[in-house]
C-alpha cells in the first residue's frame, strides 16, 4: 500500500501559476504510474493529468494542455502538477492517485487504486 500526501494548493488569480506536490510513503513509488484528477463542487472528479512510472510517457486533459505539466521525480518519491496561466474554471480540490498494474499512462480514475486526501486551488477571476 502507498500513501499519498497533496500539497502546494491556495488562492491565486486568473493567469497566475501553481505547483502542486504528491509526496508518496510506503512502497516503491517508481512502481506506481501517478496521476491527477480535480472536482469541482456538484461535478464528477475528472482526469487532469497522467504520467508512466518512468516519467517517460505523459497524458493530458484537453482542457490543460499546453497550461499543466505532470512530472515526477522517482528519487525523492514525489510528482509534480505544474499549473501555468490559471482559469477560474480550474478552481477544484485537486488529488493525485496511484495506479499499481500499469506501467504506461492511466486516464481514468477507475483505474487507480490508491488516492490522497485533497488540496484546494481556488482561482479567482
Amino acid at each position: 500500500q502507498v500513501q499519498l500526501v497533496e500539497s502546494g494548493g491556495g488562492l491565486v488569480q486568473a493567469g497566475g501559476s501553481l505547483r502542486l506536490s504528491c509526496a508518496a510513503s510506503g512502497r516503491t513509488f517508481s512502481n506506481y504510474a501517478m496521476g491527477w484528477f480535480r472536482q469541482a463542487p456538484g461535478k464528477e472528479r475528472e482526469f487532469v493529468a497522467a504520467i508512466s512510472r518512468s516519467g517517460g510517457n505523459t497524458g493530458y486533459a484537453d482542457s490543460v494542455k499546453g497550461r499543466f505539466t505532470i512530472s515526477r521525480d522517482n528519487a525523492k518519491n514525489t510528482v509534480y502538477l505544474q499549473m501555468n496561466s490559471l482559469k477560474f474554471e480550474d478552481t477544484a480540490v485537486y488529488y493525485c492517485a496511484a495506479d499499481r498494474r500499469t506501467s504506461t499512462v492511466v486516464l481514468s480514475k477507475e483505474n487507480y487504486d490508491y488516492w490522497g486526501q485533497g488540496t484546494q486551488v481556488t482561482v479567482s477571476s
